[in-house]
């Protein structure tokens, strides 16, 4: 067997046409491309962290890419506990950082 190059305009999996969207984060506007996950808008905007965690402080943004950690959790459209790289961007999506404070220990 032998490889041959499919010309581009030829290739039947070839990227179609883009259309932008725009979310807000933390009430920056950042656009991106529609079928993109909002982290993928976020990272494509240079960000890398939107969280915090809990007891340092240290930032968290993607971390698995698949939904089975909590890194990139946001809250969308007042939803919380969102997997940012779960959700696929809708234009006009509000997106929110998402920090919660450790609970207060009982006696």
């Amino acid at each position: 067997m032998t490889a041959r190059l499919v010309p581009p305009a030829r290739d039947p999996i070839g990227p179609g046409a883009t259309r932008s969207i725009e979310i807000s984060l933390d009430g920056v506007p950042i656009t991106g491309v529609a079928g993109q996950s909002i982290a993928g808008v976020v990272l494509a905007s240079g960000r890398l962290a939107w969280r915090r965690t809990s007891v340092d402080g240290r930032p968290r943004g993607l971390f698995c890419g698949i939904g089975v950690c909590f890194d990139c959790i946001v809250m969308v459209n007042g939803e919380r506990d969102v997997r940012a790289c779960q959700r696929r961007a809708a234009d006009g999506d509000v997106v929110v950082s998402q920090h919660d404070a450790l609970p207060e220990a009982t006696a």
